[in-house]
Parts: structure tokens; C-alpha cells; sequence
């Protein structure tokens, strides 16, 4: 009857090695003492959210230049080249240009 008893502590405490270790990768503890550490995690957060904000701010610029670009090319064309450049004339007149 030791005899199986013994074992299942052996298994039990290898268990507890990989749960320990599948932790320590996982950086629990960090994670933790980030949540409970309340201004650290606010300042994060917003750091995050201005990093964010600047990058979908130059993103939007940078697709909009494309897209005029590309819309200014095509005003040579037949049948919608007028309407383009009025569109383009109406957008650039919004941005002060």
C-alpha cells in the first residue's frame, strides 16, 4: 500500500514542477504585480494608446496622399475624369490648399 503512495507524491510533485515552470514562461508573476501596481499600468496604457493614435494619424495621412495621388492621375480619364477632378479640387480646398 506504500508502495502506490509513493508514486502518486512522485507524480504530484513533477506535476507541480511543469505547472511551475509552464508559469514561470508564461510571466504570471510579472503579469500580477503589473495589475496591482495600478499607475504603472495606467501610464502603459496610455503610452499604448498615444503610440496608437499617432500611428492611425499617420497611417490615415499617408493613405490619403495615395489616394490623391492616385485620384489627380486619373483625371485624364474619358467619362469620370471631370467629376474626379472636381472631387479632388473640393478636397484640397478643404485642407487649405
Amino acid at each position: 500500500m506504500q508502495e502506490p503512495d509513493h508514486r502518486l507524491v512522485r507524480l504530484l510533485i513533477h506535476k507541480l514542477e511543469e505547472l511551475s515552470l509552464h508559469m514561470e514562461k508564461m510571466k504570471l508573476a510579472e503579469y500580477v504585480r503589473l495589475l496591482e501596481n495600478l499607475p504603472r499600468l495606467l501610464w502603459i496604457n496610455f503610452l499604448t494608446g498615444v503610440a496608437r493614435g499617432l500611428g492611425m494619424a499617420v497611417g490615415f495621412t499617408l493613405l490619403g496622399a495615395l489616394l490623391l495621388y492616385f485620384l489627380s492621375r486619373l483625371v485624364n480619364l474619358p467619362l469620370i475624369g471631370s467629376f474626379i477632378a472636381e472631387i479632388v479640387r473640393i478636397v484640397q480646398y478643404q485642407l487649405g490648399g
